[in-house]
């Protein structure tokens, strides 16, 4: 893979997303673990930092086995952007710095953010030309294809992305009324890697190992992001990568599994601290659940779990039944 911009190179073309309240530290730590070229921060808001929100500044507390790492911010002012931008490099240390113009959630995009942008693009382009004399580190632009499927505008808003100092672009093949459902175009992503002279990361369903390979060679795009596929298996960045290089899938065994999830529930805990990082990773545990044949009994436990050791409980029992992991 090339370098995604100059002094940020991934050193495979799988990529963890940004995804709020799942890609924090601990989620971060273990899928880099298992083998993502890069990741990414929860996203922040730029106005919350330039207010010292406590709260916001922790979301971008980076180690350094995490790297190399993008912080992600949003907002719609080109000012408060800048400063946000500045704040973010300095607490996370980040190797880059990411714009989302890309969240379709009413909260983001009701206050003209998030995909909301793609709406007003001489603001956007406002906004990537404060932010990139801001910050010294390469600066990316996440968007989606379109405000909805009469205004599917991807390719000119990523021409504006560069000629406004974006360094490399990533593009969700889906417009903000789709959400998250239905289907991702992957030829608005091959549109805008034709259109442009600066990498491009494709993103929007690459929820397994070969949906997300195949999304790369459709595309020809220079990297894959994935996020919701990550969820309850990290491991598929491995996979991805073993697949790509022509030597199979990997998936692991229930043993595997299990540990690993282990593993990431002692780092939440770590990190965080038992009594607020149980009821915060039972989300987690719940999805590594759902990777798993014959675990329905546990999940109930599992979902009510608030102590470190009934958690450890239900995985040793989870070792000793017949479990199998989903293909």
């Amino acid at each position: 893979m090339r370098p995604l911009a100059a002094g940020l190179c991934a050193k495979n073309p799988f990529v963890l997303g940004p995804m709020a309240g799942v890609t924090d530290s601990a989620f971060r730590t273990v899928c880099m673990e298992q083998g993502a070229g890069l990741c990414y921060t929860e996203m922040v808001s730029a106005r919350a930092l330039t207010y010292h929100d406590r709260k916001t500044a922790s979301l971008l507390s980076v180690q350094p086995c995490q790297r190399p790492v993008i912080a992600q911010i949003f907002g719609s002012e080109p000012e408060v952007m800048a400063e946000g931008a500045r704040i973010a490099l300095e607490l996370s240390g980040a190797d880059g710095i990411d714009i989302n113009m890309g969240c379709p959630m009413p909260k983001i995009t009701g206050n003209g953010e998030g995909s909301a942008l793609m709406r007003t693009p001489e603001l956007a382009a406002r906004v990537i030309s404060a932010v990139r004399r801001a910050v010294p580190v390469p600066l990316s632009v996440k968007f989606r294809a379109g405000w909805d499927e009469q205004s599917k505008n991807a390719v000119e808003f990523a021409r504006m992305a560069q000629d406004s100092g974006a360094d490399f672009l990533c593009v969700h093949g889906r417009t903000r009324s789709q959400f998250y459902g239905g289907h991702s175009d992957a030829g608005v992503t091959a549109a805008v890697r034709q259109a442009v002279d600066i990498p491009v990361i494709a993103s929007g369903d690459a929820l397994s190992a070969r949906a997300s390979v195949r999304l790369l060679r459709e595309t020809g795009a220079d990297a894959v992001m994935i996020a919701r596929g990550a969820q309850g298996a990290p491991w598929i960045f491995a996979s991805c990568l073993s697949l790509y290089i022509g030597h199979g899938e990997i998936l692991p065994d229930v043993q595997t599994h299990i540990e690993l999830m282990r593993r990431h529930v002692r780092l939440v805990c770590s990190l965080k601290g038992e009594a607020r990082g149980m009821p915060e990773i039972r989300k987690h545990a719940l999805w590594y659940l759902g990777r798993l044949r014959g675990a329905k009994p546990f999940k109930v436990r599992m979902a009510q779990v608030s102590t470190l050791g009934a958690f450890e409980e239900i995985c040793s029992e989870m070792l000793k039944a017949r479990l199998q992991v989903k293909e």
